[in-house]
């Protein structure tokens, strides 16, 4: 796991003049910086660039498409960051460095060359519960056609995909869902054992 420093510190505690945000990135192509574990090592580095503050980064983790057959295993990690302004302008931040990085958005659940979800932003649920429940409760079939045209917090389906819950149990394990009330911790054990054990750690 990466570590970062916030902006400052008083009283050893650090001061958090932003919003906290959690990201999953992933990716299961080259791109033109080189291998998915290096796309991912740049796209950190775009984020830092844009003056979002990096607090923790997981390791990296191989993980099988999904769904299964769809491509190259993935690699996949979580990120902890800082971020000043709305959280509907920082996905358009996340959309730019993907579209930087050769991302096309042609298939959903594709191949890709970069993936940036935003699955967090404190406690925040967006646009509002009613919307969040209608989007976590839609039909697998139904999901693999359609996609929201707002963002929706938190991300729909993180708690039932082991690659986002395995690297996000690294960085922000006590992290409450505020519409499910379980840590993220107690949501990856709540996954099928066969889901986390094919989520492989890259040493």
């Amino acid at each position: 796991m990466l570590q970062a420093t916030s902006k400052g510190e008083k009283g050893g505690r650090p001061l958090i003049p932003g919003q906290i945000a959690l990201l999953a990135l992933g990716a299961n192509l080259k791109s033109a910086v080189g291998s998915p574990e290096q796309t991912l090592l740049a796209a950190v580095a775009a984020l830092e660039s844009q003056g979002v503050v990096i607090r923790l980064v997981s390791a990296f983790y191989l993980t099988p498409a999904f769904p299964a057959g769809a491509g190259p295993d993935y690699v996949n990690a979580a990120a902890q960051v800082e971020f000043e302004g709305k959280a509907e302008d920082f996905l358009d931040l996340l959309h730019k460095i993907e579209a930087a990085m050769g991302r096309k958005r042609e298939a959903r659940w594709g191949q890709r060359t970069l993936d940036i979800d935003l699955l967090a932003v404190g406690d925040q649920v967006l646009p509002d519960q009613a919307t969040y429940l209608r989007w976590r409760t839609l039909p697998l079939d139904q999901q693999a056609q359609q996609a929201p045209d707002q963002l929706v917090l938190p991300h729909p389906r993180l708690q039932d995909r082991a690659f986002v819950l395995v690297p996000l149990a690294e960085i922000a394990p006590d992290w409450i869902h505020p519409v499910l009330q379980k840590s993220v911790k107690d949501l990856l054990a709540d996954l099928f054992q066969a889901d986390v054990a094919a989520v492989k750690r890259i040493e």
